[in-house]
């Protein structure tokens, strides 16, 4: 049997987000760094994420402790809203949320401003000078959005806790003493750390994907378009996969 084109585009595409991503796993390493360019690429993303991410965080966890409280009430055992908001808000909420916004806002502009330059032919005249551009462009965007999703997660994981006190005391009218005690009843320290190992990986997945479709960017304009909403789609993808391997392989080496 053999193989048209359009069947190996998919392992074609696969084989180059790979060679990509090693390619900027060594950069990363090679000197001269980027400064000004990681400081650029940090506010940006910081600029445009941080209001949205925070104004998802807390509808998302109000509606898990909502839920929970329900469900609690049933059973007469209020007084544990807070650990639940605490272990949904750490491990869950917290890196999700940012990647969501981190990868509708932050790496769709990479990917654009990357495809720019493609179809501009940019990047070729780079590599005419003997400029590589994963190591010009491709590095600073990466720690970027990985140093920007993991400060996020942190603030949108107390963010989430504060909209979730409020609304648990003064709507739900669970007591208060006990929801600040059952905060670190099942959360402490390895669950915070998951969370932030969760959201430098969704960072650098999502910089990763919006690299890549922006520098094989073909067909002009028309195919910038193309990679930024190809470049949402996959991130979304990547967020699920990698939480379910992360959240497995933590619980997997806690038991």
């Amino acid at each position: 049997m053999v193989l048209s084109e359009t069947d190996l585009k998919p392992l074609r595409s696969l084989g180059g987000f790979y060679a990509m991503a090693l390619d900027t796993l060594v950069a990363m390493f090679k000197p001269p760094f980027a400064y000004r360019e990681f400081v650029l690429q940090t506010w940006f993303v910081a600029r445009v994420a941080v209001v949205p991410t925070l104004f998802m965080a807390i509808p998302f966890t109000v509606l898990v402790v909502f839920t929970l409280n329900v469900l609690l009430t049933e059973f007469g055992a209020t007084d544990f809203s807070g650990t639940g908001a605490a272990g949904a808000a750490v491990t869950e909420i917290g890196p999700i949320v940012t990647v969501l916004v981190v990868a509708g806002t932050g790496a769709t502009a990479m990917c654009a401003d990357l495809g720019a330059r493609t179809i501009r032919e940019e990047l070729d005249a780079l590599r005419v000078m003997g400029v590589d551009p994963v190591h010009r462009l491709v590095v600073p965007r990466v720690l970027a959005a990985t140093l920007v999703a993991v400060s996020l997660v942190a603030l949108v994981t107390f963010v989430g806790l504060i909209g979730s006190f409020g609304f648990a005391v003064f709507v739900q009218h669970v007591t208060p003493g006990a929801f600040v005690a059952g905060l670190t009843l099942f959360t402490g320290l390895p669950e915070i750390l998951l969370g932030l190992v969760k959201g430098a990986l969704f960072g650098t997945a999502a910089a990763l994907i919006a690299c890549y479709k922006g520098m094989s960017v073909r067909r002009g304009p028309q195919g910038v378009g193309n990679a930024v909403n190809e470049t949402v789609v996959y991130a979304f993808i990547a967020l699920f996969v990698i939480n379910i391997i992360a959240t497995a392989v933590y619980y997997a080496s806690v038991k």
